[in-house]
């Protein structure tokens, strides 16, 4: 039994020493597709206005805004903070706006498909990723932070 437990730690191990160095890739790579998703939606916006407008309107019940303050609202997060993320510039902020779309898109809807709501729940947890664990090694957050703490004296204790 020793023996077992033995094997299967090394076997741990040597999974995480070799899958490790792949997290900042897939998190590139759930960035790039989140930041698709909402970009998308956010051209497919500025595309044709009136019927967003029409849009906000009559079909989606946005809590407590205007319907126009909402669409606007919408579109702009839609378009700015998925460039943000892609490039993982204030990743956790863009993560955290484009969250707050992705709810009040889901609970503005009285109906909703289950595969729009699948889409919905996996981009919520693509977004969480980044809200909890930021953007990764790959990402302008990385980059800004090394430079910062290149640039900065270091702190006296």
């Amino acid at each position: 039994m020793k023996l077992l437990a033995i094997n299967l730690i090394k076997l741990v191990d040597v999974m995480s020493s070799t899958l490790s160095p792949l997290q900042p890739v897939l998190s590139v790579a759930g960035r790039i597709y989140v930041s698709w998703v909402f970009f998308a939606s956010g051209l497919t916006k500025i595309a044709d206005w009136e019927s967003t407008l029409f849009l906000f309107e009559y079909e989606y019940q946005v809590p407590l805004l205007n319907f126009v303050l909402a669409a606007y609202l919408a579109t702009i997060a839609e378009l700015l903070a998925p460039v943000l993320l892609f490039f993982g510039f204030a990743s956790r902020l863009s993560a955290i706006v484009l969250g707050v779309v992705n709810v009040v898109a889901v609970i503005s809807l009285e109906e909703i498909a289950p595969a729009a709501l699948y889409g919905h729940v996996i981009w919520g947890l693509i977004l969480l990723h980044v809200t909890f664990w930021g953007a990764g090694k790959l990402s302008g957050d990385h980059l800004l932070r090394k430079q910062l703490t290149n640039f900065l004296p270091a702190r006296q204790a």
